[in-house]
Formats: structure tokens, C-alpha cells, sequence
């Protein structure tokens, strides 16, 4: 999604999301016509505070970061079970993707967000967003399964409701 140099639409600001890390701000587009419930869940969520104060759990190098578990064990979720909406959307670099138990219809909260190409994770995972601005601060996130000293979410909005 590229924003004009106009004002956002309230439209356009309903599908981003902004996720404050430690290092600064990532922008997430979220992706509606890929995964219209796994968005609807996303925002429910992140309205909620859900995500606010969640570390990321696992994060490997050259593949992917993984958050949204209130637990921090990756065992751990909101409850709410998803069923999969696989698309042909191919898992590059930014890639925001839901993560999910061997059942394909147990995405709940847990996503990750791709340090590089995945491929052979195409239409395994629900793609549901894509990371257009503050990928740096991505980069930068602490390395382990489950890292020393991990980094957290500090807060994440729905662009519309940004103060």
C-alpha cells in the first residue's frame, strides 16, 4: 500500500496498525480482502490492549519474529480460535502471518512477522498484513526460542484510534 501525500482516508487508517516497539514504530497494512476474519480478530484485539506489554517468544534468526501470547511460552492465547483463511499470498520479507498449532484452524492471537522470504510456508499460514514502514525496528528485535532478554510490544493501535 503506498499513502498519498494527501490525509489518510478514516478508511485507510482502519487497516494499519501501528506497533510500538522499545527502537520505534512499525506500521502494519492489514490485509481484509486476504483474511477478513483474522483482521476483524486483530483489531478486536488490539482494541482491547490484548497485545500491550506481550514480548516476542521466538525469534529466529533469518526467519521470523513470533508475539501475541499472553504467557510468553508460546502455549498461550486470547482464547478464540480462527479458521484458517490460506491465500496464495506469497510469505516475503514483512510478511505478518498467523501463527498456529498442526490443526489449521487453531490460529488465535500468536503472529509472526518475517525476517526474510518463506516460501514454504505459502499457503500453509494465514497471511493477514504486511509490515510498509519501520521493518529496522523489526531487525532488531532480540534473537531465542525464547530469547535472554526479550523485547515486547509496547503498544499497538488501530491507526484510527491513534492519539
Amino acid at each position: 500500500m503506498t499513502l498519498s501525500a494527501g490525509p489518510a482516508t478514516a478508511q485507510d487508517l482502519e487497516n494499519l496498525l501501528y506497533m510500538d516497539l522499545d527502537d520505534g514504530r512499525v506500521v502494519i497494512e492489514l490485509r481484509p480482502d486476504l483474511a477478513p476474519k483474522h483482521v476483524a480478530r486483530i483489531k478486536e484485539l488490539t482494541r482491547e490492549g490484548f497485545y500491550d506489554g506481550i514480548i516476542f517468544h521466538r525469534v529466529i534468526e533469518g526467519f521470523m519474529a513470533q508475539t501475541g501470547d499472553p504467557t510468553g511460552t508460546g502455549r498461550g492465547g486470547s482464547g478464540t480460535k480462527l479458521p484458517a483463511e490460506f491465500s496464495s499470498e506469497p510469505f516475503d520479507r514483512g510478511t505478518v502471518g498467523m501463527a498456529r498449532a498442526q490443526d489449521p484452524n487453531s490460529g488465535d492471537s500468536q503472529f509472526f512477522i518475517m525476517f526474510a522470504d518463506g516460501h514454504f510456508l505459502n499457503g500453509q499460514y494465514t497471511v493477514w498484513g504486511e509490515v510498509i514502514e519501520g521493518m529496522e525496528y523489526v531487525d532488531r528485535i532480540e534473537r531465542g526460542e525464547p530469547p535472554r532478554n526479550p523485547d515486547r510490544i509496547v503498544r499497538m493501535q488501530v491507526a484510527a484510534d491513534a492519539q
